[in-house]
């Protein structure tokens, strides 16, 4: 299966049969290169997915700044340290899983709920790392 593949039907698919999905996904690798991502994904800095890395290895590391992608910036809420960062932005928000290779991404917004998100991105997340990646 393509990394394309996995954003389009796994990330970008329908949540729980409402007709709803996320705003943005993307699968992207350690070192910022893009393996993947939706058409509406924004454009990030390799100094923001730095700063993300620094985050898992670091946790609380984007607390003080914010998260921040394609300049825009998230208040960082609870994740999981060195798995998961969540971010949230007026209605909206974001969650990012870390496998052993890569990122995953997936940007929401109202209707979509911070739950929702989550469950989309960390189901794919976990499956990944249990194949090794």
């Amino acid at each position: 299966m393509s990394w394309q593949t996995y954003v389009d039907e796994h990330l970008m698919c329908e949540i729980e049969g409402q007709g709803q999905h996320l705003s943005a996904a993307a699968i992207v690798g350690h070192d910022g290169s893009d393996w993947a991502q939706s058409s509406a994904f924004p454009q990030c800095t390799p100094n923001e997915i730095a700063d993300i890395m620094k985050d898992f290895d670091e946790p609380g590391h984007l607390a003080p700044t914010g998260l921040h992608l394609a300049g825009t910036k998230y208040m960082v809420i609870q994740g999981e340290p060195g798995a998961v960062i969540r971010g949230k932005k007026g209605s909206g928000g974001i969650s990012i899983k870390k496998t052993g290779q890569a990122l995953l991404f997936g940007l929401y917004e109202e209707p979509v709920t911070p739950g929702q998100c989550n469950m989309v991105v960390e189901r794919l997340g976990d499956y990944l790392a249990d194949q090794g990646l």
